[in-house]
């Protein structure tokens, strides 16, 4: 019988475990998002890691994301911007579950200048996690974006999480793209006509006109000859473009900005941030849960 304990990010539409063995990813195993479990999510679970199970029950279990939301397994609050991991750490709820203590870790909320809430759940985790392991993360004031279906535009201050910004680019690119008459309907086959329409929708977005712009990604098909995967790289360029202008004009001048994500969709905030004269580094979005998940429990 081998002692191992269960990390985790379960997301809306991905459940992401990590067998630990003495500090160590040893297996790894995936199951249905929240979306899909629901009700269900205890069962969803114990069927993700039925496997492991064969071998005893793990010593501990600490899951992150969606599985504290209201609609997940069981619901853990938020805790409050500024952060520190100590903070967030502490305001886990914690059950027993088949003889194994198992957390759920909380999300962060912040409200903004103007009075608007804002909550993440998951990329807390990601945030915490670069932290630890790039320590010039943790000192001083910088930005830390993290990309994908609701972007998080993060400022920390020497190791807390102080406020952050949510921008649904990612979700608003799939409607367009999927449920639009300006979108393909379709994933890019093309990547060179999609990287011309992406470089185009740079351009555009530098203009700050987004309204204005949406409808050539139709209108030039028609009259320009302008392929569907040209039209899918324009739409998201244009509206990363907008995003970071409009993202920049909130925060005013920043450098060094990190972003933490999926390594192609980075590049492509990269180019994006470059496009308007603004360095970047990424990190493995998968490296840094991690790390957050496996945090030592004396970390800052």
């Amino acid at each position: 019988m081998s002692s191992y304990d269960v990390v985790g990010d379960w997301g809306t539409s991905r459940l992401r475990l990590f067998r630990m063995e003495q500090g160590q990813v040893t297996a790894r195993r995936e199951g249905p998002g929240i979306a899909e479990a629901g009700a269900n999510a205890a069962q969803a679970f114990a069927q993700a890691i039925a496997p492991w199970l064969e071998d005893g029950t793990p010593g501990t279990i600490r899951l992150c994301g969606m599985a504290g939301a209201r609609d997940g397994w069981v619901e853990a609050p938020y805790a409050d911007c500024p952060a520190t991991a100590q903070d967030w750490r502490t305001a886990a709820v914690r059950f027993d579950w088949q003889g194994a203590p198992l957390s759920i870790l909380a999300g962060l909320a912040c409200t903004d200048e103007d009075g608007v809430p804002d909550v993440m759940r998951g990329e807390e985790t990601q945030i915490f996690g670069a932290m630890h392991r790039n320590p010039d993360l943790a000192q001083g004031r910088h930005l830390i974006v993290l990309p994908g279906t609701h972007n998080k535009w993060s400022l920390v201050e020497d190791g807390r999480i102080v406020s952050f910004r949510t921008v649904p680019t990612g979700e608003l690119f799939a409607l367009l793209r999927d449920q639009s008459t300006l979108g393909p309907k379709a994933d890019p086959a093309d990547a060179a006509q999609e990287a011309e329409g992406f470089a185009e929708g740079l351009g555009r977005a530098g203009e700050g006109r987004l309204l204005t712009s949406l409808f050539a990604a139709r209108a030039k098909r028609l009259r320009a000859g302008r392929s569907p995967d040209w039209a899918a790289g324009y739409l998201s360029g244009l509206l990363i473009g907008c995003e970071i202008a409009e993202v920049r004009a909130l925060l005013g001048d920043v450098s060094g900005i990190t972003l933490i994500g999926d390594q192609r969709l980075c590049a492509r905030y990269a180019e994006a941030l470059e496009a308007q004269g603004l360095s970047s580094r990424s990190l493995s979005g998968d490296d840094c849960v991690l790390a957050g998940l496996t945090l030592p429990e004396n970390a800052a």
